[in-house]
């Protein structure tokens, strides 16, 4: 495997390094969130599985590095420090945000390196054709802070820390206009498998704009509903890790 460089290290998280899987499964965050929401997953995962948790900058042991403005900016960074990576295949998983940048990852993958993950996850997120005109990033410091406790995704200790959740807050407000700005370019489908998984009381995705991810892959597609909002799948683990593994399993 190429050796990464200082800067790739930044990006990538390997908790549990394995480094005779047969395949990796790669996690993107959800708005605001970080690589460490997913040090679970790594410690679930089957030995046969390798988990790379992607840190974003502006977050963390990242707080002082400039958050990336857009979901395409955000694709190619993420996709060329990949690369390295690709010498087993890849699955990608994105929750909410990291759905849409899985998504751009994957087409980036595709059309670009000849790499095609073994699958895309989807997680919480509508299909790219489903665009809803949301401007939660426009919000004061006060009504983000509430967006943030509908969804449930975040400690309360931590929202009721004033110090701290106002240290958070440009990182979060910068995810939320990457990911509120994203506008989808028609092209062709993706050649991987989508899996979409949604919450049945999430208020950010409706089962149809979940299932809508059908249109854009060439291959098969799964459907996956959840009791539970918008973070379904803290509650939900036993599941999304059959699920991840199989996927990754050698064909």
């Amino acid at each position: 495997m190429s050796t990464l460089a200082d800067h790739d290290r930044l990006w990538i998280r390997r908790y549990h390094p394995r480094p005779d899987a047969a395949a990796r499964v790669v996690c993107l965050p959800h708005a605001g969130g970080s690589a460490s929401f997913y040090h679970p997953v790594s410690a679930r995962m089957p030995a046969s599985v390798d988990v790379l948790a992607v840190q974003y900058p502006g977050r963390q042991d990242r707080r002082g590095e400039p958050c990336v403005p857009s979901i395409g900016e955000l694709a190619d960074q993420v996709t060329s420090v990949l690369l390295p990576w690709a010498d087993r295949p890849l699955v990608l998983f994105g929750h909410s945000m990291g759905a849409s940048l899985g998504f751009e990852i994957a087409r980036r993958l595709e059309r670009e390196h000849g790499v095609v993950p073994r699958a895309l996850f989807a997680s919480a997120r509508r299909a790219p054709s489903c665009p809803r005109d949301e401007s939660v990033h426009l919000r004061d410091d006060d009504g983000l802070i509430e967006e943030m406790r509908q969804l449930s995704g975040t400690d309360s200790a931590i929202l009721d820390d004033v110090e701290l959740i106002r240290m958070a807050l440009p990182a979060i407000r910068a995810d939320y206009r990457a990911a509120e700005t994203y506008a989808y370019e028609p092209g062709p489908n993706l050649r991987c498998p989508v899996v979409a998984l949604v919450g049945d009381d999430d208020p950010k995705v409706t089962a149809d704009e979940a299932r809508a991810w059908a249109r854009h892959t060439d291959a098969t597609f799964e459907f996956h509903q959840f009791k539970g909002g918008h973070f379904y799948l803290t509650s939900h683990q036993d599941e999304i890790l059959r699920l991840l593994a199989e996927h990754a399993r050698p064909r």
